[in-house]
């Protein structure tokens, strides 16, 4: 059970903080409190922050843990802020802990293929450094040229080429992590291969920043290929493309990138980037294949897509692979806001052909607008509803309604509620759809004994 202490003053946590911390790392300048009280994800009641710590060292995140112990402050660890889910959210009480200034490559270890980062360490600058060795970091969110390595742990964050290569969980050999109490331990290994006692680094990657705060990762890296040929598909209906994606399955091939871009998305993307799109096709499949194979998949990627109608890229078009990469660095046009709202749910590829489908009727059904953007190689998808502004409460109301719905269908077909983004603030609401009772208090019970007095980013994820 949570051990419930009252409520420091602003003044007294941030003249210790001050104190204990150079007072460079330390602030509560309205302008950046105001900054860092939140990540991309919808807000149900702002908090401000009693001060926002910049993290140099493992030191300073012990020496602010140690604190919150003492004088009952929460507290909220932060990356980039790049997050959709609310997971950065300030709350009541609560001093958040920025570890973007910890951002140094500790090592990078070609013959083992390995690194060792510091949580700030963005993700696109990894792959960067490794890419002088012909190697690469797996996982690559859209948001990778801003989104650290902390937060991809935080969040077991995805990316394009999570169909080939897995999640974060599947690239995080060992962490260094700071308990609530403070203590700086280390778990996991320097090797590929290892199963001595629990998988507590597993347990951390995807835990939000509830169990611990991530001070160092020890990461795993994969071959960057030399070879990588790109598919474009435009397909005339969302349902055909999404058949394309299992006569790909049927092919037997894996490709390292599989995207589905609707309708409503090739607009969003005509209009941010000037290209024609829309008016060519209902629907654009983006396929990437990489490796010494890559050739050979791209052919019989090229055949089982051809047998369904699709207007196909000749081999070799630049403009197949200018897609991918357009794909890579936007989701849409801008934030979801009250009016337009985005989720992350996954349903098995199988699927996929009637959960879009089921998007379309939800959407007629409560007079909203839908696209859909997914990871289709394993079944993630992001379908945004949204509404004209002008309609006000109305509008919002029936928005939210056919946003539950379409969680429920999706865990109606086997999906989940979050296939990359988290839980956070905002999803706990559906939590309970997918997991039992007893285990929502089995893992309640496990916040407990990392964090007896929930200091550890509270409101969050499993509570």
């Amino acid at each position: 059970m949570t051990i419930q202490t009252a409520a420091p003053t602003a003044d007294a946590v941030r003249a210790a903080l001050q104190e204990a911390l150079r007072p460079e790392s330390v602030t509560w300048d309205p302008a950046i409190l105001q900054a860092y009280s939140r990540d991309y994800g919808p807000v149900d009641e702002p908090h401000t922050p009693l001060a926002v710590v910049f993290a140099g060292s493992a030191a300073d995140v012990q020496a602010t843990l140690r604190l919150a112990n003492t004088l009952g402050f929460s507290v909220v660890a932060r990356g980039a802020g790049t997050g959709v889910s609310g997971g950065a959210h300030a709350t009541e009480n609560t001093v958040v802990l920025s570890l973007e200034r910890m951002n140094r490559i500790l090592e990078l270890r070609p013959e083992d293929e390995v690194a060792v980062v510091e949580p700030g360490v963005v993700n696109g600058d990894l792959n960067a450094a490794a890419a002088g060795h012909g190697l690469m970091y797996a996982p690559d969110p859209a948001s990778f040229r801003q989104a650290t390595i902390g937060g991809n742990i935080a969040t077991n964050a995805g990316g394009l080429r999570c169909a080939k290569y897995g999640v974060t969980r599947d690239s995080v050999l060992g962490l260094d992590v700071v308990l609530a109490d403070g203590t700086l331990i280390h778990v996991g290994r320097n090797t590929f291969k290892g199963v001595a006692g629990y998988d507590l680094t597993s347990l951390f990657v995807g835990s939000e920043g509830t169990l611990g705060i991530v001070v160092a990762a020890t990461v795993r890296l994969r071959y960057l290929s030399v070879v990588q040929k790109s598919v474009a598909a435009l397909f005339p209906d969302t349902a055909l493309a999404a058949a394309g994606v299992l006569a790909i399955a049927r092919a037997r091939v894996q490709p390292a990138i599989l995207e589905l871009l609707d309708a409503g998305t090739l607009e969003v993307i005509d209009q941010a980037h000037g290209t024609n799109l829309a008016a060519r096709g209902g629907t654009l499949l983006l396929v990437r294949t990489d490796g010494h194979g890559a050739a050979i998949e791209e052919a019989l990627i090229r055949e089982a897509l051809g047998a369904l109608g699709a207007e196909i890229s000749a081999p070799g078009d630049p403009v197949a692979d200018q897609l991918v990469e357009l794909r890579r660095s936007s989701r849409g046009d801008g934030q979801d806001d009250e009016f337009r709202v985005g989720e992350d749910v996954a349903v098995p590829r199988s699927r996929l052909v009637g959960y879009i489908t089921e998007l379309g009727a939800i959407a007629a059904r409560h007079d909203v607008k839908v696209r859909v953007v997914a990871h289709a190689g394993d079944g993630n998808l992001h379908p945004t509803f949204w509404v004209d502004p002008a309609e006000g409460p109305s509008g919002i109301g029936r928005l939210q309604v056919a946003l539950d719905e379409s969680v429920r269908a999706a865990l109606d077909m086997g999906g989940t509620i979050t296939g990359e983004h988290g839980v956070g603030q905002f999803k706990r609401r559906w939590l309970g759809w997918e997991q039992q009772a007893e285990v929502l208090e089995l893992q309640r019970r496990l916040k407990d004994v990392f964090d007896p007095r929930g200091i550890l980013n509270p409101g969050k994820a499993i509570q």
